[in-house]
């Protein structure tokens, strides 16, 4: 066997409590993944990648001989084949340089090889009838409303930039800038700044075309001063309050934006939004003050951590969902330098949030080359640390008996859509959940403290 061949057989040996798929699909992610020239001419004819809001490769589009950019899909099913997987949905990172190759076998199946051995077979996204269609103004509603999670969740990017801009401010982990320039450098139609004219208008072709999508997500970049002259709480609150009023209990409504005060919170709230997700995206102090710069500045950590406790008292604890970049804490310079360290300070993180009922999710850290830290870390974090991280995540959501997270679709292996992390993966059963869970966590109220946040 091939180095990386011994590595997936090793660690799948050592994480034998892991679904087998989740090994090979947290590999996928951090790797990224690339296509024969055969399996790139059959997936042209599925379900394209939409760049929803990041560019989630580990090449940028100028590197990319094939034009993937152009022809892959945005997510591909890992099942059956070689090694018999129940179905395993995996969000497409290309790479064209990736150990993993997509690749048509020799009675045409489409199937996932890995230096050269098959691992499975592969499944591809059929196009949802509305991407057939345009708005009145010509723009393909991919750019507007494209789908994710297999036609699960609506993403509605409705700025694509964000204004902690420059390497004082911004995210290290983060393109969504870049991309944003390459997109549009690349002539795709890809627009900056949605209005709510277009999305209704997009929503209104779904709503007549499509029984797939449940759910949908608002949100952008952080805007640290006025945008359309519009402070961040009222140019975002326009969405969810025009899609409610116009479909009201059509799909549940998300939005990600910053942690905001307990006030715009309960706007949303009151708007129609059943989920909030401020993401904190790294939960060592001195790592957040380094990784996110821009968030420390104009909110602070301590604060962030304060106004997601808050936000749980507005939603509900279950209904607050702040996600963190799985890896980035091994990113060097600054990073944790051993696997153990990195996951005993996440798993602190999630131990304080779900102890008062507030269930993180995580993304796996694509070191996108448009990034600082991409840039720098193009290997990411070792596949050791991703699956040490999802037997964490497990145990301490299991542990404190919390409710499977909504708006993510059915969980557990085999059933599980979310695309870009195996965390619905790994739910094993839906837990008898707690009646009650208080924001100290200790059955009265309270708040963090400094020493914890």
């Amino acid at each position: 066997m091939s180095p990386r061949l011994d590595l997936v057989e090793s660690l799948t040996e050592t994480y034998r409590d892991l679904p087998r798929e989740v090994v090979i699909k947290e590999d996928l992610l951090r790797t990224g993944i690339a296509f024969s020239r055969d399996a790139l001419a059959i997936a042209s004819g599925y379900k394209p990648k939409a760049y929803f809001i990041f560019s989630f490769d580990l090449v940028p589009i100028t590197e990319m001989e094939q034009q993937e950019n152009l022809h892959a899909p945005e997510e591909i099913c890992l099942t059956g084949g070689a090694g018999n997987f129940r179905r395993t949905i995996v969000s497409v990172r290309l790479n064209p340089g990736s150990p993993y190759r997509v690749d048509c076998s020799g009675d045409g199946r489409l199937i996932l090889i890995l230096d050269g051995v098959e691992v499975c077979g592969v499944e591809l996204p059929a196009v949802p009838e509305y991407y057939k269609s345009t708005l009145a103004s010509g723009k393909p509603i991919t750019d507007i409303a494209p789908s994710i999670e297999w036609g699960y969740l609506l993403y509605l990017t409705v700025f694509r930039i964000c204004q902690y801009f420059g390497r004082k401010v911004e995210c290290q982990f983060c393109d969504i800038n870049e991309n944003y320039r390459q997109q549009r450098k690349s002539g795709r139609s890809y627009t900056g700044v949605k209005t709510v004219e277009e999305i209704l208008e997009a929503l209104e072709i779904i709503q007549d075309t499509d029984s797939i999508s449940k759910a949908y997500t608002v949100t952008g970049g952080s805007i640290t001063s006025q945008l359309d002259g519009r402070e961040e709480i009222d140019f975002y609150l326009r969405y969810p309050e025009a899609i409610e009023e116009r479909f009201p209990g059509r799909w549940l409504g998300k939005v990600v934006v910053q942690a905001l005060p307990r006030e715009s919170v309960q706007r949303f709230k009151d708007a129609g939004v059943r989920i909030y997700h401020p993401n904190y995206e790294v939960w060592d102090a001195r790592l957040f003050e380094i990784i996110c710069p821009g968030k420390a500045r104009y909110i602070g950590r301590d604060e962030w951590i304060r106004r997601i406790l808050d936000a749980a008292e507005v939603f509900g604890p279950s209904h607050v969902i702040p996600n963190f970049v799985a890896g980035i804490e091994m990113a060097q310079p600054a990073g944790f330098t051993s696997v153990e360290e990195a996951l005993a300070s996440t798993g602190e993180g999630l131990d304080f949030f779900m102890s008062r009922g507030v269930a993180p999710r995580f993304t796996t850290w694509c070191p996108e080359p448009l990034s600082v830290l991409g840039k720098s870390n193009p290997g990411g974090a070792p596949l050791e640390y991703h699956l040490g991280l999802l037997r964490v995540w497990r145990d301490t959501h299991e542990r404190y008996r919390l409710p499977v997270p909504p708006g993510y679709g059915k969980p557990g292996i085999g059933n599980a859509v979310f695309s870009v992390s195996s965390f619905m993966d790994v739910i094993r059963e839906a837990p008898a959940v707690q009646t009650a869970v208080s924001p100290d966590g200790n059955g009265k109220p309270g708040s963090a403290n400094s020493s914890a946040a």
